[in-house]
């Protein structure tokens, strides 16, 4: 089922909630394709993505989560960084997604916490969004939250799970001022698990001896 469209109604009034039950409706083993997914949703389609693209940080089985989450994050976080307007999907995970039980049980899950974030958060602040350094600052920190989230650091997963909603609900609600938060709680995750723990260091080390 196709979201709302972005149109004179439905995009300011349709929240992060209401998206969701669009997508938990219908039959649950009813696979929700990525593609269709982010169709209509203009703006608010990098929060989406990386709102599903989190789901599995949450299974609790050791090494399955990130292995899943933490790639699709850096995809996102890159494709932020580089300045691109809307999501790019490979054609094999535009044609996959979540189920709809899945989606199902991850809105139950999170309802208490959307009851009470939709009552502060609203549009406000966009250039913290929208601005073309803003975007790039909050692709670089996905990018390392990815990394961080892909690496066996043990009992993370649900920390970089709802460090990565917060940007997630940042960029769908269109909240500037929450997007300043997830970049405050990002930047301190990254220092505290990534730098002073050498994982992070060490990886992009790597990456430029391979460059170099």
């Amino acid at each position: 089922m196709t979201p709302p469209a972005e149109s004179e109604h439905t995009p300011r009034e349709a929240g992060t909630r209401a998206l969701l039950d669009v997508f938990a409706s219908g039959d649950p083993e009813e696979m929700l394709r990525m593609g269709d997914v982010l169709a209509g949703l203009g703006k608010r389609s990098f929060g989406m993505l990386l709102f599903v693209s989190t789901i599995p940080a949450f299974i609790p089985i050791p090494g399955v989560g990130g292995a899943v989450s933490g790639p699709l994050v850096i995809l996102i976080g890159l494709q932020l960084l580089v300045g691109l307007r809307k999501p790019w999907l490979p054609g094999f995970l535009a044609r996959r997604g979540p189920h709809r039980h899945a989606m199902v049980r991850f809105r139950n899950l999170l309802s208490p916490w959307l009851t009470r974030l939709e009552r502060v958060v609203r549009p406000r602040a966009t250039a913290l969004l929208d601005h073309r350094a803003a975007s790039a600052f909050t692709g670089l920190l996905l990018v390392l939250l990815g990394v961080l989230l892909s690496l066996p650091i043990p009992f993370t997963n649900f920390l970089f799970g709802a460090l990565l909603l917060l940007f997630a609900f940042a960029l769908l609600e269109r909240d500037g001022r929450l997007m300043g938060v997830a970049w405050a709680a990002g930047a301190v995750a990254v220092a505290v698990f990534g730098v002073l723990s050498g994982s992070l260091a060490t990886m992009i080390g790597g990456w430029i001896d391979r460059l170099t």
